[in-house]
């Protein structure tokens, strides 16, 4: 964002602010309890009997990350999470050898249940 930031004037700022203020949020909510529960459960401890470390090791217990180091989950929208979750898992996303190593392990289901438990982190 530094170099995209850097070229705005101050009335482009000012405009941006404005026109980001005046959006409503959008609340995401969980359509399965039970695959949120597994999320959690899945964030919190990892899967130990498969070798699947836990996301708040890294991404820290609300989600907000290392900063320089692991980026903030909370409130990451699901479907985004998912998508690079599953391009990790495949190999189309190569930036992070610990989070090829993760996904690779993890099924559908499983993702899909800590994309959507990351979506409520707050």
């Amino acid at each position: 964002m530094t170099g995209f930031a850097s070229m705005l004037s101050d009335e482009d700022m000012k405009n941006i602010s404005a026109w980001l203020a005046a959006q409503k949020a959008k609340p995401g909510f969980a359509k399965d309890k039970e695959l949120v529960a597994l999320g959690e459960r899945i964030y919190r401890g990892g899967i130990p009997d498969r070798q699947i470390a836990a996301c708040a090791g890294c991404h820290s217990p609300n989600g907000a990350g290392i900063p320089a180091q692991y980026p903030r989950m909370s409130g990451q929208h699901a479907d985004y999470t998912e998508a690079q979750l599953t391009a990790f898992r495949a190999g189309a996303r190569s930036n992070s050898v610990q989070m090829n190593q993760v996904a690779a392990k993890m099924n559908d289901r499983e993702i899909k249940a800590v994309s959507d438990y990351i979506a409520g982190l707050r």
